[in-house]
């Protein structure tokens, strides 16, 4: 009885110690001690990211990616992810975190742990010269197409289910270039896309002509960080990063360097309602 004792007491020992050792495992601890932070963004998103004349990163999220690290006293390394990539690369541990564009649906926070918002977007259907999109039901009688794994994709295809045309007009492409590519090319005649990457690609001579048609119905795209969902201390400390963006003048300057206007009040009041 004495021995199974002892063995019974040396297990709980064993156990409470493999407690503690998970328990102090955190990815703040770890993203210090290894000195680099790997920060996944989608870089064919401009101007949230996308690869500058000398094809380094660049963009607000880029921006953002840099300012954390700096924050943590840490090296930067941006990684290039596709839209469905985000998640993944967080679970296979190829990014501590995720400055995305990742929209903060209930679905998405299942699988991985979000922030307070930190952008906001509009969906916009962009369309070729000529398509006569003049609101959003006009898609059904057009080819539409969008960025697989993107919450633009989502909504278009479950507006389209609830008015009864369905899919069978729809085309996914596998990153947002080659929607872009696609619309170019005649593949589809129009595209569901961000109102600040449809703003960039007007600004080029191979869009300029293009057309940008309407807004997904009563829809605003709130977006936040993201990491893995069990790390809490980081994640308090992101929505803490986010809060001192704005304290220090950071989100406002992002704002006029990128988009040459002032952050949204809305977005700042949300994050001061936060803190």
């Amino acid at each position: 009885m004495r021995i199974i004792k002892k063995i019974s007491m040396t297990i709980a020992a064993v156990a409470a110690v493999g407690l503690m050792t998970n328990a102090s495992a955190d990815k703040l601890d770890d993203i210090i001690k290894k000195n680099e932070l790997n920060c996944g963004v989608v870089l064919d998103f401009p101007p949230m990211g996308y690869f500058d004349k000398d094809n380094k990163p660049a963009g607000f999220d880029v921006d953002y990616c840099n300012d954390l690290a700096k924050a943590l006293g840490v090296k930067s390394n941006v990684l290039n992810l596709t839209w469905a990539d985000r998640i993944p690369s967080l679970v296979s541990g190829k990014t501590d975190v995720v400055i995305g564009s990742t929209s903060d649906t209930l679905e998405r926070a299942k699988s991985a742990g979000f922030t307070y918002p930190y952008f906001v977007f509009k969906f916009q259907v962009f369309s070729k010269p000529g398509t006569n999109i003049k609101t959003f039901d006009d898609l059904k009688n057009v080819k539409v197409g969008a960025p697989i794994g993107t919450t633009y994709e989502t909504e278009y295809l479950s507006y389209a289910k609830a008015k009864g045309w369905g899919k069978g007009n729809y085309t996914s492409f596998k990153s947002e270039n080659d929607a872009y590519l696609g619309l170019y090319q005649g593949k589809v005649d129009a595209i569901i896309t961000t109102n600040t990457n449809l703003a960039t690609k007007k600004q080029s001579k191979e869009f300029k002509d293009y057309v940008a048609g309407p807004f997904v119905p009563n829809y605003d795209d709130v977006v936040g960080i993201i990491t893995k969902r069990n790390e809490v201390a980081f994640i308090n400390y992101l929505n803490l990063f986010l809060v001192h963006q704005i304290r220090d003048g950071k989100l406002e300057a992002a704002y006029q360097k990128h988009f040459g206007t002032s952050a949204p009040e809305s977005l700042i009041q949300s994050l001061r309602d936060n803190k």
